[in-house]
């Protein structure tokens, strides 16, 4: 049951990323803030979580940090840029899958053990994070500048 998670996961975030048509740039730098504020906030959030009774543990601060690498991107996901073509919403979708996991592997392996099927990728993931992450970001960066700016309306530019 506990090998589910990780693909489940995965799953929600490609799918999400590929239906909203959001490119990769600014979501993974908005991944980068929210691991940023899980390690800042993680601590606090638990204290938190504690005040309104909810069972403190490690599934409830692997939970809490998640939401909070996944929240920043969460909510661009309704805002921004867009890819036009199949093939770049699919390749950003899953550049974001992949970096979203990357970040989620360090709250995640506090409540979840991986075996069997999934555990060579985990593996991998998990050797190879830094790495992941790292190319990751510079390619949301690459995909920022190639973003075209969105065109002012006609009045803007009429005197």
């Amino acid at each position: 049951m506990e090998i589910l998670v990780f693909p489940i996961i995965a799953i929600m975030l490609f799918v999400s990323a590929y239906i909203t048509k959001r490119r990769f740039g600014l979501l993974g730098l908005a991944l980068a803030a929210g691991s940023l504020l899980s390690v800042i906030w993680g601590f606090d959030a638990g204290l938190v979580a504690g005040f309104f009774s909810i069972p403190s543990g490690p599934l409830t601060s692997a939970l809490i940090s998640s939401l909070l690498v996944l929240l920043p991107a969460g909510l661009l996901l309704f805002h921004g840029s867009t890819y036009k073509t199949i093939i770049g919403r699919v390749i950003g979708a899953s550049l974001f899958t992949l970096l979203a996991m990357a970040f989620l592997i360090e709250p995640l392996s506090h409540a979840v053990v991986v075996q069997g099927f999934g555990s060579n990728v985990y593996a991998w993931l998990v050797a190879n994070r830094n790495m992941v992450e790292g190319v990751g970001l510079i390619a949301a960066i690459i995909d920022l500048f190639l973003t075209k700016p969105a065109h002012l309306s006609d009045k803007r530019h009429k005197r």
